[in-house]
């Protein structure tokens, strides 16, 4: 599930936007929806890559089956959405370069497994030592 993501964060990169990717599944495996964060793509501050795959998998009866698979921890934002919507289960790539509201999700009763992917660690390091801007602007610090 995670290779989907990571393949969403390159294709983002590729579009000179921030690698973060995320992929929604059932638990049975069966992909939903996948997409990336589209911020600078599309300057649309919304479109993160949780978002992005959110709304590609479009309406479902329930979310509570579901796993929600990221490169990166979620953010305050994308946390919001997991609670909002009862999506069942988080999986992040990694949390060693923003921590996001991982403990928050976890305190309301969602399964949380952090991978801590060196593939993930290391393609957003490149990035942020390239770009220090974008990535500032994308967790909302000046």
């Amino acid at each position: 599930m995670l290779e989907i993501a990571l393949e969403e964060a390159r294709i983002g990169l590729s579009e000179g936007g921030i690698p973060i990717g995320a992929a929604l599944f059932r638990r049975d495996g069966t992909l939903l929806g996948r997409g990336h964060n589209r911020r600078v793509q599309e300057n649309d501050p919304s479109v993160h890559a949780e978002t992005d795959a959110f709304r590609k998998a479009g309406r479902q009866r329930s979310y509570k089956d579901t796993i929600m698979v990221t490169t990166l921890a979620p953010c305050w934002y994308c946390s919001g959405l997991v609670v909002q919507f009862g999506i069942g289960a988080v999986v992040v790539g990694e949390s060693h370069t923003f921590t996001g509201g991982i403990d928050w999700l976890r305190e309301r009763g969602i399964e949380v497994i952090d991978l801590d992917a060196d593939a993930c660690r290391l393609m957003l390091a490149e990035f942020i030592t390239a770009h220090p801007e974008l990535w500032h602007e994308d967790i909302g610090q000046p």
